[in-house]
């Protein structure tokens, strides 16, 4: 793929997860984030979104939400759960971004807030319609999902490189 190729980022908040005694990364999903998980994936199929690699952050929330949702997709992408996601800063998430191959295509990351919100936010050089205020309105709510579009390499991300291109949230 040439460095001008049309790419995504597509950013997936985990769903919703219990208060729990455990450690903050050992917290499972509460009934209503395994209820809105699959929910998510169903409307990334419906979207038509089949990433090529997704990045998973390692916490027990976010592999649960990624188990649930992957289910409702065509096909299963490769799967990487790196732990670098979980607490991490924006400018650690870019580091991420930039260290993917340009063999892939669609990338899914899929984190925590407030990082995935800050990405989605920083990425956003440009937006369709209001989707850039009604995403920054909502906070970025569990389960949330964040399409951005950019060309070039993935070494190229960085701060206004994307145009955000869809936004959804299951309670809206």
């Amino acid at each position: 793929m040439s460095a001008d190729t049309p790419r995504r980022i597509v950013l997936l908040r985990h769903a919703k997860a219990e208060w729990s005694d455990s450690s903050d990364h050992e917290r499972p999903l509460a009934d209503r984030g395994r209820k809105d998980a699959p929910v998510a994936g169903r409307w990334l199929a419906g979207a038509g979104i089949t990433p090529d690699l997704t990045l998973c952050s390692t916490s027990v929330r976010t592999r649960e939400t990624w188990k649930l949702a992957v289910h409702e997709l065509p096909q299963r992408p490769k799967t990487v759960y790196e732990e670098r996601i979980y607490e991490a800063s924006l400018g650690e998430l870019i580091a991420l971004l930039n260290e993917t191959s340009d063999e892939v295509k669609d990338l899914m990351l899929v984190g925590h807030n407030p990082g995935v919100h800050a990405l989605a936010d920083a990425l956003s050089g440009e937006a369709d319609g209001d989707l850039l205020p009604r995403m920054n309105r909502s906070g970025f709510p569990t389960a949330s999902v964040a399409v951005l579009a950019f060309n070039g390499s993935w070494k190229s991300v960085e701060h206004g490189v994307g145009r955000l291109v869809a936004y959804w949230t299951p309670h809206e």
